[in-house]
């Protein structure tokens, strides 16, 4: 065990959990959801489960509807086939107002067993990007739109299976009469890897006969527009589904609709949205993931740990061979990977995040104590998150860097990016260079052209939605050199390297997409997505991305 794991994992009361995250000022409603969500424990196994009332009802409740629903039919296993493992998953369904609604537990097939072309075919089916759903807040934010979940109740049943699967009877469902032998799926189940594809077709097809549009910059978003001018828009993640617009009456219709054709559970006001928790009031929507921050922390036992005023040391170059004892692979890359989910609302972690996500393959104790210092700025801040406002501006606006041979590995560098749609956060990007740059204009050329591809998306998906957008767009760099290029259409020496990008972003200003503007470095926004910065600095920056904790105890 690493010295500065050893050290995480203290118990102490001096640097409490209590003196970091404060509930005063939320509404009581909002409180009453947070507490809930925080308390209930929920079960790792069926064996801890069947120990509940409330949990061995709701699994009680599971299988009934999987009969129901004619999901398998018990068979011997035939020679040459391989069943496919299952498991149980619980979680808690809340109301609007933070209440329980309902335990719920879901038997999850094993998906990651089946083999290609023998118990599965095609599989791919789009999920929703969260940049759309950040730029849906924003829009939200601005246009005093409402925000409505839905849960879809056992979205994957509702698709036949085309191909012979087999999987093993589920644990807690064994008896003497199926002992030796399996079950045979006739309806989808979730973990299969065909279910995905079957459930957003079908729903797919619901929707387009309603009249939405499926949107092509992000084919789980779909709209419909009225003559009057007004707008009804789904966005679909599996079985949640968030409805938002200006059409009121419209949305409370196409509640019905959707009821009328799958079994949905109307979740009222949108408050918690794949670990993401949403507060809403007049002065606009804070975006957070402070449950999984603290379940993050009361895991790894750093509940007491000491505290860190930035999520990376400034004087610290990691590197892959720095001489340091190696750790436990997998709980490196387990833990990285969920500060990679954290990140979706958290960019002041970005480049952190990115630069211990580079060594998961051969990790060692001083990359693990940069992993700990993460865990220890999060501790100060469990709250923090996106703020989405009403703002007077109608453009997007991006802010491109570039940290030249930042990496003492390969000497690449490191681009940035952020993007603002309507004055908000929406998109950000911290991600080392494929090639080593031979200037730092070179780098920040580079920087630009990532910047410029993510605002032309942005562009393409408000056009979708016929939202009005003051153009050109402008794309702010702090590298003068990298901008006499971009306006610049004589070719030499410098440019060579970069001959693609400096024809695509030269078009675009021609275009009149996009405009290149100077911003000096102390301005230079992106600037935290592409080193590590000094506490000063550091606050600063994430103030300008529009970061608030609106759980914080001071």
């Amino acid at each position: 065990m690493p010295i500065a794991w050893r050290k995480g994992v203290r118990s102490c009361t001096q640097h409490s959990i209590g003196n970091f995250i404060s509930y005063d000022k939320l509404s009581p409603t909002f409180r009453a959801f947070t507490s809930s969500i925080t308390e209930i424990q929920v079960p790792q196994n069926i064996q801890e489960a069947f120990k509940y009332l409330k949990w061995k009802t709701a699994v009680d409740e599971e299988v009934r509807a999987l009969e129901k629903n004619g999901t398998w039919e018990i068979t011997d296993l035939p020679r040459g086939k391989k069943p496919v493992g299952c498991k149980w998953i619980f979680t808690v369904k809340y109301k609007a107002d933070g209440n329980v609604d309902r335990y719920k537990a879901r038997l999850v097939a094993k998906g990651f067993t089946q083999s290609y072309g023998i118990d599965y075919q095609e599989t791919f089916a789009p999920v929703a990007k969260l940049n759309t759903v950040r730029v849906l807040l924003s829009l939200a934010a601005n246009l005093d739109w409402s925000l409505h979940q839905l849960d879809v109740k056992n979205v994957f049943l509702n698709g036949d299976l085309e191909e012979e699967v087999y999987m093993d009877i589920p644990a807690g469902l064994e008896t003497t009469s199926n002992f030796n032998k399996v079950c045979r799926l006739r309806k989808s189940l979730y973990g299969l890897k065909q279910s995905p594809k079957a459930w957003f077709e079908r729903f797919t097809k619901v929707v387009k006969g309603y009249g939405f549009v499926q949107c092509q910059s992000d084919h789980t978003l779909f709209v419909k527009h009225f003559p009057e001018g007004k707008l009804t828009i789904i966005i679909v993640y599996v079985d949640d589904i968030i409805l938002t617009g200006d059409h009121e009456e419209k949305i409370d219709l196409l509640k019905k609709l959707l009821t009328k054709e799958f079994e949905i559970k109307d979740l009222g006001n949108l408050k918690y949205f794949l670990g993401m928790e949403i507060a809403r009031s007049k002065k606009g929507i804070a975006v957070s993931q402070r449950k999984y921050v603290l379940d993050l922390l009361n895991e790894k036992r750093m509940l007491g740990c000491k505290l860190a005023e930035t999520p990376m040391d400034t004087t610290v170059k990691l590197e892959e061979s720095d001489g340091s004892a190696p750790v436990d692979k997998g709980r490196y890359q387990r833990l990285v990977g969920k500060l990679i989910y954290l990140s979706h609302t958290r960019p002041d972690i970005g480049f952190s995040v990115s630069v211990v996500s580079q060594f998961m393959n051969n990790p060692t104790e001083k990359h693990m104590t940069a992993v700990i210092r993460i865990l220890r700025y999060l501790k100060m801040t469990p709250g923090k998150g996106l703020f989405f406002q009403r703002t007077t501006k109608k453009e997007i606006e991006i802010f491109s860097d570039a940290d030249w041979a930042g990496s003492v590995t390969d000497r690449r560098s490191t681009s940035g990016y952020c993007s603002f749609v309507w004055g908000n956060l929406v998109t950000w990007r911290s991600k080392k260079q494929s090639v080593v740059a031979r200037s730092s204009a070179e780098a920040e050329f580079r920087a630009m052209a990532q910047g410029i591809y993510k605002g032309i998306w942005l562009n393409r998906l408000l056009e979708e939605l016929w939202v009005p957008l003051k153009h050109p767009m402008v794309l702010y760099c702090d590298n003068q050199a990298a901008i006499s290029i971009a306006k610049n259409p004589v070719h030499h020496d410098r440019t060579k390297h970069v001959e693609i990008d400096r024809h695509f972003i030269k078009e675009k200003i021609e275009e009149g997409v996009f405009k290149v503007s100077y911003t000096p470095t102390n301005c230079q926004t992106a600037d935290i997505l592409t080193k590590a910065l000094a506490r000063v600095n550091f606050e600063d920056l994430t103030e300008k991305l529009g970061m608030i904790n609106i759980y914080n105890a001071a």
